[in-house]
């Protein structure tokens, strides 16, 4: 796979993640089984954020000369997007949920979302600043 069609299968991963968190639905009233908006929002947005951690360490692998060539900018832009977008979804997330933890809400998964993406954030950062120093 070249590295173009790496960096459209990031994308991709991005954009599925944001279709999802667009698809949210909570469950319906009636059975109220199966999983709500309560905990697959900031499961998405969790599972984004591992995206971007997975990304980011790749990233600051690629940067530190252990695997490929080149300074792993494009992993660490991808990184910095997915932490973004993670940090930003479990926040929204947890400043709306009702109840406390163990209520359903998602409260615990949106505090994870968050950590996670923070991680993912700073592993991209750590990546464009070492890109920037080597040129």
């Amino acid at each position: 796979m070249s590295v173009s069609g790496r960096q459209r299968a990031r994308t991709g991963m991005l954009v599925m993640a944001g279709v999802c968190f667009l698809g949210a639905t909570p469950a319906s009233a009636a059975g109220g089984t199966g999983i709500g908006s309560g905990r697959l929002v900031p499961t998405v947005a969790a599972v984004v954020g591992l995206i971007g951690v997975v990304l980011g360490g790749l990233a600051l692998a690629r940067s530190a000369g252990s695997i490929g060539t080149g300074n792993g900018r494009r992993g660490a832009i991808a990184a910095t997007m997915a932490g973004l977008i993670s940090a930003v979804g479990g926040g929204l997330h947890s400043a709306n949920s009702a109840g406390g933890f163990g209520t359903g809400n998602g409260l615990a998964g949106a505090i994870v979302a968050m950590v996670v993406g923070l991680i993912g954030m700073v592993l991209g950062g750590l990546v464009l600043a070492r890109s920037r120093r080597t040129g």
